[in-house]
């Protein structure tokens, strides 16, 4: 198991499947959707996150029960677990939103940007003739679309698998796999950013841009924070359940990153954005007030882009 504590556990060029690394993260992320999912009051159903979950093994498993079982006797483990869990429910139903506004206002283009564990081209329901092109390392797509193929789970939207690095050249690759930059697209950035250096993040947008049609949409989860409170969540799950997923190792924290509304608003773009604590309480699921110190910090957010391209 790698050293959590290592001071750099990214490279250039570095790869994973989906029990390493970046992969791992995609995971946790899927463990919470599918806690989130058997609940009594869900915000968001993802049917198959239990089962891509299930299928990494019995300890990733575990991090799905919806009772929390795996870290009973710890109770500020398992409330600080459940508001983890309550993010992500809300920012997968705010994405989810934003998917569905997009095909509403007839965009039939979707590119899902490290796409991990994303099931949106095979649970959300989508107007015919929509085309979802998912982005991500080779071995993280294959292992999803084997299991659910497996399992007799069919894509509700034309599903393009683009197995490209983001910090390659992917424009070509999704080019390739019969992406049309002359056509409106809703891209989509969401768990991301934190997992690219300042140049790659400027990068991507520069080329998400360069991309869009008049029209086109895009929608991005910011990290301003990953405190010291979310790190011990994940040391949690390494001691109790033996894995290895902590976004604190695996993310860059770099002062002078661009903030991705300003830029965006910068290049073309019309923004709208939420802060997380906001669009939690808005939805029932308020941080409690003792574990705020603990809690992630981001804002959610999405541009239009309604002029020429820049």
């Amino acid at each position: 198991m790698t050293d959590l504590h290592s001071p750099l556990l990214r490279t250039a060029g570095d790869s994973w499947n989906i029990t390493e690394s970046v992969g791992a993260t995609a995971l946790a992320v899927a463990a919470s959707r599918a806690v989130e999912t058997a609940g009594s009051n869900p915000l968001i159903r993802d049917e198959f996150a239990q089962l891509l979950v299930s299928a990494a093994g019995p300890a990733w498993a575990q991090l799905a029960d919806p009772s929390i079982a795996w870290l009973d006797g710890d109770e500020h483990g398992q409330r600080l677990h459940r508001v983890g869990c309550d993010y992500q429910a809300v920012r997968t139903r705010y994405f989810d939103a934003y998917c569905a506004a997009a095909a509403e206002a007839g965009i039939r283009q979707v590119v899902i940007l490290a796409a991990g564990l994303d099931s949106r081209a095979y649970r959300l329901q989508w107007p015919s003739g929509t085309q979802v092109y998912e982005i991500d390392q080779p071995k993280v797509l294959e292992y999803k679309a084997e299991i659910l193929s497996a399992h007799g789970v069919a894509a509700t939207a034309t599903r393009h698998a683009v197995a490209v690095d983001l910090r390659d050249d992917w424009p070509a690759a999704l080019t390739g796999a019969g992406f049309d930059p002359t056509r409106p697209t809703a891209w989509l950035a969401e768990g991301l950013l934190a997992y690219l250096p300042s140049d790659a993040q400027d990068r991507l947008f520069q080329m998400c841009t360069a991309q869009s049609a008049p029209g086109s949409r895009i929608a991005v989860e910011a990290f301003n924070m990953v405190v010291d409170g979310n790190r011990r969540r994940w040391d949690r799950m390494r001691d109790r359940l033996g894995l290895d997923v902590n976004i604190g190792d695996l993310t860059y924290h770099e002062p002078d990153r661009s903030d991705p509304a300003q830029w965006l608003a910068d290049h073309g773009w019309q923004v709208h954005s939420v802060g997380n604590h906001q669009e939690m309480a808005r939805l029932g699921r308020p941080v409690p007030e003792d574990l705020v110190p603990d809690a992630i910090t981001s804002t959610l957010m999405w541009g239009h882009l309604t002029g020429a391209q820049r």
